[in-house]
């Protein structure tokens, strides 16, 4: 089948973890047809390097979401005043609900009617209704008309959502909003608006171009503006959508709100909540849009309810991940194996490739894997280890941060290294020896760490400290590398773990401390988490598992769809029954073969299946039954044991055309066959007039044998 792949920031630009996961399933779903649709966010992202696309990409579209609005696709771009208006009364649904305006007094619960739950989730669907009605109203008339950008940054634009603003019932935070805001609240809504104007779906495209018309399903990689192109080839040809979130788009929108709030350059109150309003009225049309919703963890899940989402079209699918690179690290984790009673943390330490190091054997060491962001908290992991290293002198501090999977903080990162020259002076172990910091702040890609999987091989402990978190990559690699670990309860870190690793409270560095020390001075038990932890993840979070959810999902999904004609996408003849049910069902997409030959079993039935007459029935009326069914079904050869399939499909149609015969007459089809006027051969087995059983075969006793009259039978008038 044919997919579109829908991202917004991540692939093909970005080579974080969003980027890997479609990487993977790209390539590992090569039996589907794909075409990746790309929103860009930064103009160094749009222009930057771009990742190698599989032989199964046979599209790649793009449009940005940042600077000026691009040229139109259709049209000069201009707005006359009848479209203005249209696109006013539009976009005025849209901003009422986000602003919570009651749509009529009538619309509003009486008083005492309702309970206040009841009229407060009543209040909600109708703000829903009222955004999806005034975002598809908008994508509507910018298919047809164009110039929705030029319109979104006119005067028109911010004087609708200034009445919406001020109108009864609209929230406090936006009443006080200023004309700066406004405007800058347009601005941003004009660009996360902007998939409404493209050419992407196949309406009237300049080049005969049937862009999202042509594919069979539409896959999101997250909801937000990556979504809005899936919502539109719904609305516009019914292709059914499938979200994909391993972590909420909204409580990814709170989270940047909430960090940039104490910025000096931080938007204001009215914009931050106007823009919140509208990513949660987005969240809930994608949810309520959506055939199937795949959230990668139960935190996601949970969000994805409490924003609207139906449980029934919920299905958890753990983000896959490769474990191979980390198989070498977890086989020489087993060849060591530090014995029960060894002291604290002395495992062989290992290089680059999983080598052994010949000196320094067995150091106790904490290692710290990911983006260096304040989130991670890496200011309370460095006074736990200061704690650390009170019961274990000799314990050391790695850092590893991945670039490739983000941009570091460099301010945080600048801070939390003085932090650690202050808290850690060079230490050395005799006067003539060079002082050394335990600390160690490292990046995978230098000489000492080239992978990821090399940062775990030194390991004895691998630390989470993250005060926030979606779903723990990072805590699963370590997993795959059989590794004891240490981390605060946030996010997915107790589902991903599940009993294999110790669990502390987030922004408490004396229980993260307390956790490690256990640890280090407890070699066997290392072991045994470690072994365990490994078995989980193989268990539950290989690309493998991944593959196989998604494979069975796409089936699902076109097979529960009706069949879409249109001369648009297919390039065929308009039909006038433009919606064929199950006209291409799932397994016309899997290579089958047909047999030569019914066998022997099918051959059997249909051979045994005679018609028995009932009692009663009228024998004059058998031979204009008959012939109104034409001649009788030629014998089925025996000589081979298997009957020819042309024989068997003019018996089957031969059968029915006498029944529906039967029954336009006026009479059952029990009746057909009945009498001593039927003319030509019959099937094997039957022996008499009206298809009598075989010899020695008594026939079943009739239930419909009666002396009396029955209503609607043969047997009798009423």
């Amino acid at each position: 089948m044919r997919v579109a792949l829908l991202t917004e920031g991540g692939y093909p630009y970005a080579r974080g973890e969003s980027g890997d996961w479609c990487e993977r399933l790209l390539r590992g779903l090569g039996d589907h047809e794909f075409e990746v649709c790309a929103l860009s966010r930064t103009a160094r992202q749009h222009a930057g390097p771009r990742s190698a696309l599989p032989e199964n990409v046979t599209t790649v579209r793009s449009a940005p979401l940042w600077g000026p609005p691009p040229a139109e696709h259709r049209g000069d771009g201009r707005v006359g005043r009848r479209l203005a208006r249209r696109y006013a009364e539009a976009f005025a649904e849209l901003t009422a609900a986000l602003c919570g305006a009651p749509h009529t007094a009538a619309a509003r619960p009486p008083a005492g009617g309702l309970p206040e739950r009841d009229a407060g989730a009543a209040t909600a669907e109708r703000a829903a209704d009222r955004f999806g009605a005034g975002l598809y109203a908008l994508a509507d008339l910018a298919a047809d008309h164009g110039g929705l950008s030029a319109w979104l940054r006119s005067e028109g634009a911010v004087r609708v959502l200034e009445a919406a603003c001020r109108a009864p019932g609209a929230p406090r935070a936006v009443h006080s909003s200023r004309v700066t805001d406004l405007l800058a609240v347009a601005e941003r809504l004009e660009r996360v608006l902007r998939p409404l104007q493209l050419d992407w779906y196949g309406l009237a495209a300049p080049d005969g171009d049937a862009g999202l018309a042509a594919v069979d399903l539409c896959h999101a990689v997250g909801g937000g503006a990556a979504a809005l192109p899936g919502l539109l080839a719904r609305h516009f040809h019914g292709t059914p959508l499938l979200v994909t979130e391993h972590g909420a788009r909204l409580r990814e929108h709170y989270l940047v709100s909430a960090a940039h709030a104490v910025a000096p350059s931080a938007p204001s109150a009215p914009v931050r909540a106007l823009l919140s309003a509208f990513q949660a009225r987005l969240a809930h049309e994608t949810y309520a849009a959506a055939a199937l919703i795949t959230p990668g963890n139960t935190h996601t899940r949970r969000w994805q309810e409490r924003c609207g989402a139906d449980r029934g079209r919920l299905r958890t699918v753990y983000p896959g991940m490769d474990a191979g690179p980390f198989r070498e690290v977890a086989r020489e984790s087993a060849r060591t194996a530090v014995p029960a009673g060894a002291g604290p943390g002395r495992r062989p330490e290992r290089g680059a490739g999983g080598a052994a190091r010949p000196l320094s054997a067995g150091t106790p060491t904490l290692v710290w894997v990911g983006v260096v962001e304040p989130g991670k908290d890496l200011v309370g992991l460095l006074h736990a280890f200061a704690e650390v290293r009170r019961s274990v002198p000799d314990a050391r501090l790695r850092l590893v941060a991945t670039p490739q999977r983000g941009r570091s903080d460099p301010e945080y990162l600048a801070h939390c290294r003085g932090l650690a020259a202050q808290l850690f002076p060079d230490e050395a172990p005799d006067r003539h020896a060079v002082g050394e910091n335990p600390v160690r702040f490292e990046e995978v890609g230098d000489p000492a760490v080239p992978t990821v999987a090399d940062a775990y091989a030194d390991a004895s402990v691998a630390v989470l400290s993250s005060a926030t978190e979606g779903f723990p990559v990072q805590l699963v690699e370590s997993m795959f590398c059989a590794r004891a670990t240490v981390s605060t309860d946030v996010g997915a870190v107790c589902e991903a773990i599940g009993g294999t690793g110790l669990v502390v409270p987030p922004r408490n560095p004396r229980a993260l401390a307390d956790a490690c020390t256990d640890l280090l001075a407890d070699p066997a038990r290392r072991e045994r988490l470690g072994g365990a932890a490994r078995a989980r993840a193989l268990e539950l979070f290989t690309v493998e598992q991944s593959l196989a959810a998604f494979r069975s999902i796409y089936l699902e999904l076109i097979s529960d769809s009706p069949a879409r004609w249109s001369d648009t996408a297919r390039g065929e003849t308009a039909r006038a029954d433009a919606e064929v049910p199950f006209a291409r069902p799932a397994e016309a997409h899997l290579p089958a073969r047909l047999p030569a030959a019914v066998p022997s079993w099918a051959d059997t039935a249909i051979a045994g299946a005679v018609r028995r007459p009932r009692r009663g029935s009228r024998p004059a009326d058998a031979p204009a039954a008959a012939e109104a069914s034409g001649p009788a079904p030629a014998p089925l050869s025996s000589g081979t044991g298997a009957a020819p399939a042309t024989a068997v499909a003019a018996a089957a149609t031969a059968a029915g055309v006498a029944s529906a015969a039967a029954v336009v007459a006026g009479r059952r089809p029990g009746a057909i066959g009945s009498g001593s006027g039927g003319t030509g051969p019959r099937p094997p087995g039957a022996t008499g007039p009206g298809f009598a059983p075989p010899a020695g075969r008594p026939a079943p006793p009739d239930p419909d044998a009666g002396s009396g009259p029955r209503p609607g039978g043969t047997g009798g008038e009423q």
